[in-house]
């Protein structure tokens, strides 16, 4: 009988070949002892890799068309940093840079603040229609880029447009040229970018303002309060978060404008208009500079980059308020 315990307990050459082996005892396969810890990963496989595919995947073939001479046929030229450093003396690129600029700086010192007052009057106590006005003010995003274009293109003629005609009207003159006079046609542009986007940024105000609480507004009242000073000691710093957050927002898709410029006054007259967008397109689509193209986005991508996280550090964005 000890024989055969001895014999039982005693490791076979078999046992120690499948222990070196890694094989399961039972017979399980690979998967089956795996499963558990990389179910997770197939579950969100899908993610990464139409992020490899969509995002990663165009950054990296952007990044080398950029150091090649491309129009778009043939295989790619290798010239290195040439683009780069023709980029640096384009008198175009740079005005397309200045362009862009204005529009940003528009955007965040005077759309941002009017979408905010008009969220702030949206939100009033007893104000009848509010579902009207919060459509009309919205409206202007749904609505086609074509439409948009006829419409002002309409209203900022020079000869039977609304404008001009109303400046008759009321005070004898009206020959302003908006769409041919350089710095009118900036004008001109930047009022379409106030029309289509306040009413866009004042929904994501109009939801911070209804998260505020009410009784911040009552105590103050009850301290003597007005209503200025309410919005400034009450108002702006329950805001901030969501202020922030759109100002960010705000850079970075201005930084990118295209539709505006290009509808209304397809960058001219000139240059006038003409945005970093607006740039790069001429440059991959009307003659054929892929490479030069890809230089100007990627330079484009840096500096969207760049300044967007250093408005998310002054702002604060991403960091918890304490």
């Amino acid at each position: 009988m000890t024989d055969s315990v001895s014999t039982r307990s005693r490791p076979t050459v078999r046992d120690h070949h499948t222990a070196d082996s890694g094989a399961d005892p039972a017979g399980r396969s690979w998967w089956s002892r795996h499963q558990r810890t990389l179910a997770p990963y197939v579950f969100i496989s899908p993610f990464y890799v139409l992020y490899a595919l969509f995002l990663l995947a165009p950054v990296l073939v952007g990044l080398y068309l950029s150091c090649t001479d491309w129009a778009g046929l043939g295989t790619p030229q290798w010239v290195g940093l040439r683009n780069y450093r023709d980029l640096l003396t384009d008198h175009s690129f740079w005005t397309s840079v200045g362009n862009t600029a204005l529009y940003v700086v528009f955007t965040l010192c005077v759309v941002v603040p009017a979408a905010l007052l008009i969220a702030q009057a949206l939100n009033a106590r007893g104000l009848r229609g509010r579902d009207l006005f919060r459509m009309t003010y919205f409206m202007p995003v749904v609505i086609s880029p074509i439409v948009i274009t006829l419409v002002f293109g309409l209203i900022f003629d020079r000869e039977f447009g609304l404008i001009n005609a109303t400046l008759r009207a009321l005070f004898g003159f009206g020959g302003v040229d908006w769409l041919g006079e350089p710095a009118w046609a900036r004008v001109t542009v930047v009022v379409l970018v106030l029309w289509r986007w306040t009413g866009y940024l004042t929904i994501f105000f109009l939801a911070g303002l209804q998260n505020v609480p009410r009784e911040l507004y009552e105590a103050a009242a009850i301290d003597g309060a007005g209503a200025v000073r309410r919005f400034w000691n009450v108002t702006l710093p329950a805001l901030r978060p969501v202020t922030a957050f759109i100002a960010v927002t705000v850079l970075v898709n201005t930084a990118q404008i295209f539709d505006e410029p290009f509808l209304l006054t397809q960058g001219g007259p000139g240059e006038s208009t003409l945005s970093v967008a607006m740039f790069i397109f001429r440059a991959g689509f009307q003659r054929q500079q892929l490479g030069y193209a890809a230089a100007a986005g990627v330079l484009l991508f840096v500096a969207v980059f760049v300044l967007g996280q250093l408005a998310m550090r002054v702002l604060g964005v991403g960091r918890s308020s304490r």
